[in-house]
């Protein structure tokens, strides 16, 4: 193992957590009933279901409409998963709803929130979306409910085709297809669980894939057992497996086209332990996907998972833009190694660009891409530098040679906070993201004009 190898559980094991700023809405929840309060933007509050833990947000808008979603725990580790609506581009939101209907099913985490996606409709408010990572006798597995009323109240769930086996799934990711459909990527362990290895092989940050008395040379060979699985939710036959060895702890991505493309990235073991980013496509509609690519050749070499995946979009002139972070030297011949934040684009999805470094401070992770207007790149993550953590956004505009160059913007609030989301909602940016001291955390929200 190289000396960024070696060094790379000191750097991910310093915990994340992000700076917020402004929330215009207040949620004030029970279990069986939810309201918001809107207490204005002089004295803006989170959200939060009382007497629970609230973190693991996720965002989706269409024009002026945007759903926030979030998972809330209580202290008996019972977590649930809410939704809540706005109609004026995330200023205000109505009230809450709890989306799972078997209390406490949910099975979360900073790198598996719930998703949630938009389905146009004409003349009547979107389809929402919302699939999430959900207990089961031998594992866990991925439920799907809908909503036609704007998060007033979601359908009974149903069982994300394919995703019904023995082990542990999830970090999971979903689009809306050009007809409207979802489709869906996840890692499975299945296979462990065939091998005999069981649920518990799920494991979290730095924790490595190895089984009791295996030896570390062997997680390359025990990660092909893990796999990156594609489904669409109207289809009950349509999941297949994409690949094997996978990085198991990292967030999936993927994005969709008007043109029936789909396209994926995830966090790839290669020979080595080396866990850099690969990606595929499919031009069909996910009816068949091209071998796998590498994104980038960084060679970051790790016997466990740095919980960290990459973020995806595609424009309209069908460009591939991907965010991620990885482990690169320190500035001198004697610094600690650092994670640092980049990207590259894709015209084809066959090659991409040399990746391009975006200015974070300290150590950025968990980073989350949209676009803008024009061609705008909006990029937010979470950073800890100079003794805090907070939330880090920029803007990426492309210059005279077509690349983009990223400036910061800051976000600011005197909470620590982490795992932002973001989304582009009518002519403004809508962020959320978790905040406060851990065991007593809230989401906040944050409008980012033009």
């Amino acid at each position: 193992m190289n000396r960024l190898g070696t060094r790379a559980s000191i750097v991910i094991g310093i915990g994340l957590i992000l700076v917020a700023s402004a929330v215009v809405a207040a949620v004030a929840l029970s279990d069986a009933a939810a309201k918001v309060v809107v207490d204005g933007a002089t004295t803006p509050n989170p959200f939060a279901v009382k007497g629970r833990t609230n973190a693991y947000a996720s965002l989706a808008a269409d024009g002026q409409f945007a759903v926030l979603s979030w998972g809330a725990s209580t202290t008996d580790g019972v977590t649930d998963i809410y939704a809540a609506a706005s109609t004026d581009g995330g200023r205000t939101f109505a009230g809450a709803t709890r989306v799972n209907q078997v209390a406490g099913d949910a099975n979360l985490s900073g790198e598996q929130p719930p998703r949630v996606a938009l389905v146009p409709r004409t003349g009547h408010h979107p389809t929402i979306i919302v699939v999430w990572t959900a207990k089961a006798t031998a594992g866990t597995r991925l439920m799907s409910a809908r909503s036609d009323d704007a998060a007033k109240s979601f359908a009974p769930p149903m069982l994300v085709p394919g995703s019904e086996a023995a082990g542990n799934r999830g970090w999971q990711s979903i689009a809306i297809g050009r007809d409207g459909g979802v489709v869906v990527v996840w890692l499975d362990h299945r296979e462990l669980a065939k091998n005999g290895s069981g649920s518990a092989s799920m494991q979290h940050a730095e924790h490595q894939h190895l089984a009791s008395g295996q030896k570390p040379a062997d997680g390359v060979a025990r990660a092909q057992l893990s796999k990156l699985m594609f489904a669409r939710l109207d289809r009950s036959d349509s999941s297949r497996q994409l690949t094997g060895g996978v990085c198991y702890c990292c967030k999936t991505a993927i994005a969709t086209d008007a043109a029936g493309g789909v396209y994926t990235a995830w966090r790839h073991v290669y020979e080595g332990n080396v866990r850099d980013l690969a990606f595929t496509k499919s031009s069909d509609s996910g009816r068949t996907f091209a071998p796998p690519i590498r994104v980038s050749n960084d060679n970051w070499v790790l016997d466990g998972c740095p919980e960290n995946g990459p973020a995806l979009a595609v424009d309209d002139a069908k460009r591939i833009h991907v965010v991620w972070p990885t482990l690169v030297a320190g500035a001198t011949a004697t610094s600690e190694p650092t994670l640092a934040l980049f990207y590259a684009m894709s015209l084809d999805g066959r090659q991409f660009t040399a990746r391009q470094r975006i200015p974070a401070e300290g150590f950025p992770r968990h980073p989350q891409i949209a676009l803008g207007p024009a061609g705008e790149l909006l990029v937010a993550w979470d950073e800890q530098a100079k003794g805090t953590r907070h939330v880090a956004f920029a803007r990426g505009t492309v210059d005279g040679k077509g690349a983009p160059r990223f400036a910061r913007q800051p976000i600011s609030d005197i909470a620590r906070a982490e795992y932002p989301v973001l989304t582009r909602v009518g002519d403004g940016t809508l962020v959320a993201w978790t905040s406060g001291s851990i065991g007593q955390t809230v989401i906040r929200t944050q409008r980012i004009e033009p």
